[in-house]
């Protein structure tokens, strides 16, 4: 059985920041990427950031140079810290764990995060 327990979600201005912060517990084993999602109404569901394994990291281009992605292996915690946020940034953030030799999935239960004036 695996957890995912997010934070940080919240209610900001365009231009500002929030911190999203995902602690994975429970059966954790061999893990292949931890990672952030978003899914706006009516949209599908689609990568914000990724840091894979060997520190790698991946972000969607319409976040680069304003999101940074990063972990804390000893707590099995991936932090999104999100700058000059724009309300095309407004979704549900989810977090995803990927690990195993089977590459399991799971995900968080979601963190709303509005960006509004």
């Amino acid at each position: 059985q695996v957890q995912l327990v997010e934070s940080g979600g919240g209610l900001v201005q365009p231009g500002g920041s929030l911190r999203l912060s995902c602690a994975a517990s429970g059966s954790i084993f061999r893990i292949n990427a931890m990672g952030w999602y978003r899914q706006a109404p009516g949209k599908q569901r689609d990568l914000v950031a990724r840091i894979m394994r060997d520190g790698s990291t991946n972000y969607a281009d319409s976040v680069k140079g304003r999101f940074t992605i990063s972990r804390d292996n000893a707590k099995n915690t991936v932090y999104l810290q999100m700058n000059s946020l724009q309300p095309e940034d407004t979704a549900v953030y989810y977090c995803n764990l990927n690990m195993g030799v089977v590459s399991m999935d799971y995900w968080g239960q979601g963190t709303q995060v509005t960006v509004s004036s």
